[in-house]
């Protein structure tokens, strides 16, 4: 991994003035861009992709479905209950989201002074945010852990994946004359190519609460790969109308559904959401990615709290 306890650029900044340290955040970029392919085809991955070739998953026919569409079209949409039919699972997750939400809306009617939110992106409040300890006990944690999901993320990257990021998202209305900001843009995410994302809605979603957009065939490999292209640490937020220029309307597909609505994607490709105008939108998301991630900027947002004993090695392996 590109993990850096003490980036160049934070030593440099000791030192000398505001300037040298722009320049050394670029020296820094330039560095991860330039080792990125040398952990993805030597380094990080290689290990991960022989563990994965040596016993590949045995996948039954709704994982396949899955795995087939997200290579074709970048995306898969399916029901929570067809990969987790027992109705004990699902309202474990109803009883989660409940408590969430009614926290939040107290939080925020007070003022909002103990929400979780990042910087730049105060539209989501975050159930678990960064820092927390989860284990099996937490629905979601249970679900995203499970063989079930993990199989398809390892073969979709056709490689052991990393659990990266686990979290519930409550996304705050905002008003029809606020301008999308950050996540609510078109973009790629640049921390890996390799990248399998899940959505659940825990909420009925319609046109007015921020649906979940992705271009189709945008993820590398796809027809539109080379629309500004993937890049590790890439800076690509075209506007609404020059995205509009280059990707027909049809490969725009827009996710409203109800309660229990489940998504696959490769958020390597272009993809927004969160702006609601109505009513809150409240899902569930976790990220496989490789061992190559950049992650000097996406550190693990968990740490796992189980016995590792209880684990077989690939989920060992994407949990810690």
């Amino acid at each position: 991994m590109h993990r850096q306890r003490t980036t160049f650029s934070a030593r440099m900044n000791r030192v000398f003035t505001h300037r040298a340290n722009r320049v050394s955040k670029a020296i820094e970029r330039q560095g991860i861009r330039a080792t990125y392919e040398l952990h993805d085809r030597v380094l990080s991955n290689r290990t991960s992709r022989g563990r994965y070739g040596d016993a590949p998953p045995e996948l039954d026919a709704v994982q396949e479905g899955i795995l087939a569409e997200v290579r074709e079209q970048g995306y898969a949409l399916r029901s929570f209950s067809d990969l987790f039919p027992d109705p004990d699972d699902w309202r474990a997750l109803e009883e989660q989201r409940d408590r969430f939400i009614a926290s939040t809306e107290a939080d925020l009617a007070a003022g909002g002074e103990h929400v979780r939110v990042r910087p730049g992106k105060e539209f989501v409040v975050r159930l678990q945010s960064y820092g927390v300890e989860l284990g099996r006990d937490d629905p979601w944690f249970k679900a995203v852990s499970s063989r079930r999901m993990l199989d398809v993320a390892n073969a979709y990257l056709e490689m052991w994946s990393k659990l990266e990021y686990v979290d519930v998202w409550y996304s705050v209305p905002q008003p029809r004359a606020a301008e999308r900001i950050s996540s609510q843009r078109w973009h790629r995410d640049y921390n890996d190519k390799h990248l399998l994302k899940v959505f659940l809605y825990l909420v009925d979603v319609d046109e007015d609460m921020g649906p979940f957009q992705y271009v189709a065939g945008s993820q590398p490999g796809g027809q539109y790969a080379d629309v500004w292209g993937w890049q590790p640490l890439g800076q690509n937020y075209p506007t609404e109308e020059e995205l509009e220029a280059r990707i027909p309307a049809e490969a725009v597909q827009t996710y409203t559904g109800p309660a229990g609505t489940l998504l696959f994607c490769n958020t390597a490709g272009f993809h927004r959401g969160g702006f609601s105008t109505t009513k809150p939108r409240v899902l569930a998301t976790a990220t496989y990615s490789s061992p190559a991630s950049l992650a000097s900027l996406t550190v693990r947002s968990y740490t796992y709290a189980g016995g590792l004993e209880e684990l077989d090695a690939s989920a060992r392996f994407a949990l810690t």
